[in-house]
Parts: C-alpha cells; sequence; structure tokens
C-alpha cells in the first residue's frame, strides 16, 4: 500500500497576467520504508511537488491521498494539525528557533502534540544522542555549526514518530563532512526503522545514496530510476 498517492497533479500559479505551469499532471507513489530522492534543474517543479505532498501548498487540480487520507480538499487548520502529526519536516535553512536549546527546539513539536514533559525530553535526549548530539543538549543553536544545527533539525523532524519525513535541499548550507555525517545518519535511520525520507535536492552526494531517484523536468516526471 501506498504510503504517499499523487494522481494527475496539476499546480498553476497566477502571480502575473500569464499563469505558470509549475507541474503539469505528475502521477507518483511512493511506500513506506523508501529513501527517495526529487531531483531536476531549478524550476522544474520538484520542491513545488514537496510543498504539495507536505501540505505546504495546494494543487490547482488532481488529488492527493497521504497515510490513507485524501488531504487534497483539507482546510487550513484541518493541513496544519494533519502535518503536525504525520509529516516530518527538514529545511535547508534549518528553521530552528533561536531562542530554544537543542533539546527544547526538539521537544516543540511534542508540547504542540501535548506530550507529557517527562516524555518529551525522554525522546529528545534519545533522538539528539542518536543523531551525535549528546554533548550538545543545552546549547542554542547559534552556538553549533551547520551541520548540528541540521542534525537537531532531523532529530525534531522524528521526534513524534512521523509517518515520513520531507528533506527539501538538507545538504544545500553544508561542507562535505557534514553532509555525509548527516546523510550516514538519515540512511542508518531509514535502515534500522523503515522511517521514509523524501528529499528535495540538486545534491549528487545525496542521489547517490538514494535509493529510487525521480527526475523532474519542466513540471513532469522524465524518468524514475529504483536501484
Amino acid at each position: 500500500m501506498s504510503l504517499i498517492q499523487v494522481t494527475n497533479v496539476h499546480r498553476v500559479y497566477n502571480e502575473t497576467d500569464i499563469p505558470v505551469s509549475a507541474l503539469k499532471g505528475v502521477n507518483l507513489s511512493i511506500k513506506e520504508g523508501e529513501f527517495t530522492a526529487i531531483v531536476g534543474p531549478s524550476g522544474s517543479g520538484k520542491t513545488t511537488l514537496l510543498n504539495i505532498i507536505g501540505g505546504l501548498d495546494s494543487a490547482t487540480d488532481g488529488s492527493l491521498e497521504v497515510a490513507e487520507k485524501n488531504i487534497t480538499h483539507l482546510g487550513t487548520n484541518e493541513l496544519i494539525d494533519f502535518r503536525l502529526n504525520n509529516i516530518g519536516f527538514v529545511f535547508q535553512a534549518y528553521n530552528l528557533i533561536p531562542v530554544l536549546t537543542a533539546k527544547e527546539n526538539v521537544e516543540f513539536i511534542m508540547l504542540l502534540q501535548g506530550w507529557e514533559k517527562n516524555k518529551r525530553e525522554q525522546r529528545a535526549m534519545q533522538l539528539l544522542e542518536e543523531v551525535g548530539l549528546k554533548e550538545k543538549v543545552n546549547s542554542k543553536p547559534a552556538q553549533l555549526s551547520g551541520g548540528q544545527q541540521q542534525r537537531v533539525a532531523v532529530a525534531r523532524a522524528l521526534a513524534s514518530h512521523p509517518k515520513f519525513v520531507l528533506a527539501d535541499e538538507p545538504t544545500a548550507n553544508l561542507d562535505s563532512a557534514s553532509t555525509n555525517n548527516l546523510l550516514d545518519i538519515m540512511v542508518e535511520l531509514n535502515q534500522r526503522e523503515q522511517i521514509t525520507f523524501v528529499f528535495s535536492t540538486h545534491d549528487q552526494r545525496v542521489i547517490d545514496r538514494a535509493r529510487r531517484v525521480i527526475t523532474l523536468e519542466d513540471g513532469q516526471i522524465k524518468s524514475d530510476i529504483h536501484k
């Protein structure tokens, strides 16, 4: 059974008098446990597709089923709740809260979900240890390197046991050592815990690690390769 089912999805932007088609009839099925990279040149539609899958943007036409729920026509508040309880996000810019420690950043989603304090703290400590930041739990983002901040972001994305993780250019601001470290962690989590990862990326290092590579061009899928 598919974890993510994209059916004939179109996305048209009307930011000017001339409509711009970002996606043109995309059909895609992603199963649980996949480690998938969506690739393509700038303007190919990969970030738009990721945002639609994550409920951050909506399709102009077509349908989207995620974790056995059709989210195509959910209202704003319903989408917020759905994202909170089903999807982990890792962004290029980390998006950590500057005034919170690493542990508090990881706890934040669980706090929104109403987890008990002890369970939040236990889960956050476990995840920060898994991503190699046991000694940095009380550090704020400004005290961490880019690679460390992105590892906190991965821990935060996993905190509430999401159905899958969407990662939009997660290595774009990282050096080679930090990128390889982050990818090692993601690959291990995918293999050990069957956590589903879907990337939007230009990074060849991510593409090399992916077990499935979907190439978009001009808003359409040009190739879909399972390694």
